[in-house]
């Protein structure tokens, strides 16, 4: 428009030239008429702007506006006009359809109204601060997306509403939820303002799995490369730039974790666990995930609490034994504060409640394989490994065939452990709750201290008692080894003789007591087999017997005549005539 005009004024901006005009920048930017009216006097004014938000290419879009020139505004430039538009003062002061009124007007009647224009928005606040959040422009996006999101959800779950067989409104579970296609968009932005969009939508009321979900997709993202922040070879760490970031991203994530339970899955949380091991991050955000670990582990799985142990300590273990300890105790305590908790507080949660005693019972199971991944560690020192196996209540195993083999693996790879710390150990298990077949396993096994296996064989020879006992229902039949008192006890045994005397007569009469259960075994299976041959026999006789009486009867109808059959008499008759003739004369001959 002005190229017949000569350039009277140059704007400089990071290094960029503008050869422009007085008049079209004058009537509509306040900044420039206060520059222009201090140097009046020179004709060929030059003048360098500095913090110019967005630099040169906004500045560009705004001096074509100053001249008329048409351009667009998008979700990708309107922060920059919004931003560039205050810098200089191109307000409706100066102008009516000012710069700063138009992207005022883009922003709320377009942006504000779509989810993924707001997100553009904000990615390109990221390189305006602070002066797009003094203008509010992050904020008002921030509430955008917070109430749209907000309302995705609330339209969803109507969609979800159906009616049951009895009439009732209820919601339909298994549909797909289709009102969190936000997550993915939200991972583009950066650490800080995801950090607020996210509190934002916690006071929107958006649902707690929700945020959950978008949490792991933008941990998902940022944190892909934190394998690299290890040396391999010594698991040492290396000094890189980005280790900073990865330790604020996952100390973020961890402050804006729901507070309801299952609302992020505990492999997730086991791993964000894992990253700030690794990362160094602060004590109270490791300690809030391991509370958070402990009130759900009994959901838990065996590869989740293997956490290898990133720092070199001084005793050199394989694995994170400190950290699973603390765990253990947590959820010990939240099983304790549970019990507890009043009737009101169950209505508190929306999440499932299982059983204390369930959820012990599992995470009993857990420890117990977890014992046996950690025991051939050679570095692993007893107190550790007595620390995990004593934080569970007593009550929590019904069974422990697992302790013990967990036990036996640590006595195994430390051969040289010595007998008070062997006999310590074995205290852990109660023999009277191990199977037949883990009993029959410890009895034979050398590694155990001799007390030890004693108490293995007396139990097992009170389950053997027991089983003959149950086999014979009568108490005259009952064997010999039965009519003898329980005279053997701990405290007797102890007392009477040596363990080594002890140990072998126990052994020999568990011998006799599997003998004769053997030989009880035995003659069951002869009782079933003369049980099937008396069915049998009383099968055919019953045949026989019904034969027998249908001759009768037909011989009763006298098909051939009365005179007949009443001159005759039977041969069945006769020989039973004689037979008693026979017998009479043979009484009479022994007389």
């Amino acid at each position: 428009i002005f190229r017949d005009v000569p350039s009277d004024i140059t704007i400089e901006v990071n290094g960029v030239s503008f050869a422009l005009h007085k008049f079209p920048l004058v009537s509509r930017s306040g900044r420039i008429q206060k520059l222009v009216a201090e140097h009046r006097d020179s004709d060929m004014l030059r003048v360098e702007l500095v913090n110019v938000p967005g630099g040169a290419e906004s500045f560009e879009l705004a001096a074509k506006f100053c001249y008329g020139i048409n351009f667009e505004i998008t979700s990708f430039n309107v922060a920059q006009l919004f931003c560039v538009s205050d810098y200089l003062e191109m307000t409706e002061e100066f102008s009516k359809d000012n710069l700063g009124s138009r992207t005022e007007e883009y922003l709320e009647i377009v942006v504000c109204k779509n989810l993924e224009m707001c997100v553009e928005v904000l990615q390109q606040c990221e390189s305006l601060l602070p002066l797009a959040d003094e203008l509010k422009i992050i904020s008002r996006c921030i509430d955008a997306i917070a109430s749209k999101a907000c309302a995705e959800q609330i339209a969803s779950s109507f969609s979800r509403l159906e009616y049951s067989s009895s009439g009732r409104l209820h919601m339909n579970r298994q549909t797909k939820c289709e009102g969190d296609w936000w997550i993915e968009d939200l991972s583009v932005i950066r650490i800080d303002l995801y950090q607020r969009l996210i509190t934002a939508m916690k006071c929107r009321g958006v649902r707690p799995e929700s945020i959950g979900a978008s949490l792991v997709n933008f941990a998902q993202k940022e944190l892909t490369k934190k394998c690299s922040l290890w040396n391999p070879s010594g698991l040492t760490k290396v000094d890189l730039g980005s280790t900073d970031h990865e330790r604020l991203v996952v100390e973020t994530i961890i402050g804006l974790l729901p507070v309801e339970k299952l609302a992020v899955p505990i492999s997730f949380l086991f791993g964000l666990l894992r990253s700030a091991v690794m990362l160094d991050c602060s004590i109270s955000c490791r300690l809030d995930l391991e509370r958070r670990i402990g009130s759900q582990l009994d959901i838990a799985t065996l590869d989740d609490i293997l956490i290898p142990s990133f720092r070199h300590s001084g005793d050199g273990t394989l694995f994170d034994v400190d950290t699973v300890q603390r765990i253990l105790v947590n959820f010990s305590q939240q099983d304790d504060s549970e019990g507890d908790m009043d009737d009101e507080s169950v209505f508190e949660s929306d999440s499932p409640r299982s059983p204390s005693q369930t959820a012990l019972f599992k995470v009993a199971i857990l420890v117990d394989n977890y014992l046996a991944e950690i025991a051939p560690d050679a570095n692993l020192k007893l107190p550790k490994f007595l620390g995990i196996a004593e934080t569970l209540p007593e009550h929590a195993r019904t069974i422990h065939d697992g302790l013990y083999r967990a036990i036996d693996i640590y006595l195994k790879a430390h051969p040289s452990l010595p007998d008070e710390d062997r006999k310590r150990l074995c205290k852990l298990i109660d023999f009277q709750k191990l199977s037949q077949e883990a009993g029959a396993h410890a009895a034979q096994n050398e590694r155990l201290p001799i007390q030890s296996i004693v108490q293995v064989l007396y139990f097992e020879q009170l389950r053997l008692r027991n089983a003959l006992c149950c086999s014979y229902p009568d108490d005259d039949h009952k064997p010999a080894v039965h009519h003898q008192s329980w005279r053997i006890s701990s405290g007797a045994l102890s007392a009477a003789m040596s363990p080594r005397d002890n140990y072998a007569s126990l052994r020999r009469e568990n011998r006799e007591l599997k003998l004769e259960l053997t030989r009880m075994r035995m003659r069951l299976n002869d009782l079933e087999k003369e049980h099937v041959c008396m069915k049998r026999d009383m099968v055919k006789s019953r045949s026989r017997r019904f034969m027998r009486s249908f001759s009768k009867k037909i011989g009763k109808l006298s098909l051939f005549g009365h005179s007949s059959s009443r001159g005759s008499s039977s041969p069945s008759r006769q020989s039973y005539r004689t037979d008693s003739k026979v017998i009479e004369r043979t009484c009479a001959s022994t007389d």
